[in-house]
């Protein structure tokens, strides 16, 4: 069992360390195996840690816990991605609130070129679904990947449709990757294997409850590039949804509505704020994202040369050459340098002009 992969499961298991902390706690040890071996003086000098913490990551309860999670995985055939794997999503790494890790069940291609997100209502009408059985026959040219939540209404028939036209299609869920929610997608869910699959960010056995949602919908909005709202009532999840799209700096759009039908109030709403772009047909979001221009050549950048610099800064910079700005915690997973060692690393390169700091502790590279 490779111990690097299993203590950066066991910190998911300590009581008290999501996400944030679990990288933090990377940032300041250097790797996830330091972890576990800092003293409990030092661990309580890393901001949010507590006595209790600490006391919890020096028990080996979250190795057992960990193991028994791996062999689950095993059994089940499901692979576990890691925010510092390459097989983690690119597009979900952009996003500050990215999940540390991801259950992935099926056979899923996260990074096809043209990812498209389709949420709505619960309860569906007629038309809702007519918009998405012509979404979905108009994208199978652009092969794009269809991404929902597996949810009653208009994100199973997203899944539906997608299935029906051999479009590769992911369903986000807000349960463990062994329990499928609503029971009655299931088989749903099975067909959409052989060509996509199911991801989520909780453990086995997690049940379905109310607030595991909100936190699935940033991951729908996370590995898209294009968010599509269908129906959506004046409050729900899938304006909360396209709100973090927005966020994300992710193209939104919106069907139109009949004025004053409650299930049209939101897309209505998303549009006449300037939050979501007119959608009828394709066409509108091939114009939109520069889809009909894909065939034309990309002009390639000059290459940064990482001669002159010393071993460390070049760590460093090939971390901002795949991604620019990039947050002080992703850098330090990437290059294994402690917060204090980039600190006078980034610090250096900024005297010499190569790399800018921005607000939120991100940095860029000045010179590509």
């Amino acid at each position: 069992m490779d111990q690097s992969r299993l203590c950066l499961l066991a910190l998911h298991f300590i009581p008290g360390v999501g996400d944030r902390l679990a990288r933090q706690l990377i940032s300041y040890c250097g790797s996830a195996e330091n972890v576990f071996k800092t003293p409990k003086g030092k661990l309580l000098k890393i901001p949010g840690i507590g006595s209790t913490t600490a006391e919890s990551i020096l028990t080996h309860r979250p190795f057992e816990l960990a193991e028994t999670e791996l062999r689950k995985a095993e059994k089940e055939k499901v692979s576990i991605r890691f925010y510092q794997d390459k097989e983690y999503p690119s597009r979900l790494k952009n996003i500050p609130d990215a999940p540390s890790l991801l259950y992935c069940k099926g056979s899923i291609n996260f990074e096809n070129p043209k990812a498209v997100a389709i949420v709505g209502t619960r309860k569906s009408t007629p038309y809702g679904k007519e918009c998405i059985e012509q979404l979905i026959a108009q994208l199978v040219p652009h092969n794009a990947l269809i991404i929902s939540g597996l949810a009653y209404g208009i994100d199973i028939q997203a899944h539906k449709q997608s299935v029906k036209h051999s479009l590769q299609t992911i369903g986000v869920m807000g349960s463990g990757i062994d329990i499928i929610y609503p029971a009655a997608h299931a088989e749903t869910a099975k067909g959409m294997q052989a060509h996509g699959g199911l991801v989520t960010e909780n453990i086995f056995g997690t049940k379905p409850d109310a607030h595991n949602f909100p936190a699935r919908n940033r991951i729908i909005a996370g590995l898209c590039d294009v968010l599509v709202v269908v129906e959506a009532a004046e409050k729900g999840g899938a304006l909360i949804t396209a709100d973090l799209a927005n966020s994300y700096n992710k193209d939104v759009f919106a069907f139109p509505g009949n004025i004053g039908a409650s299930h049209s109030e939101g897309c209505n709403n998303l549009i006449k704020s300037n939050k979501a772009h007119l959608l009828t047909t394709v066409k509108d979001l091939e114009y939109i994202m520069n889809w009909d221009l894909a065939s034309k050549p990309v002009q390639k950048k000059e290459a940064f040369s990482l001669e002159g610099f010393e071993s460390d800064e070049q760590l460093v910079l090939k971390v901002l050459l795949e991604k620019n700005p990039t947050m002080l915690d992703e850098i330090s997973w990437k290059t294994n340098l402690s917060v204090s060692q980039l600190a006078s690393l980034l610090l250096g390169l900024e005297f010499k002009g190569i790399v800018q700091s921005l607000p939120g502790k991100q940095y860029k590279l000045v010179h590509r």
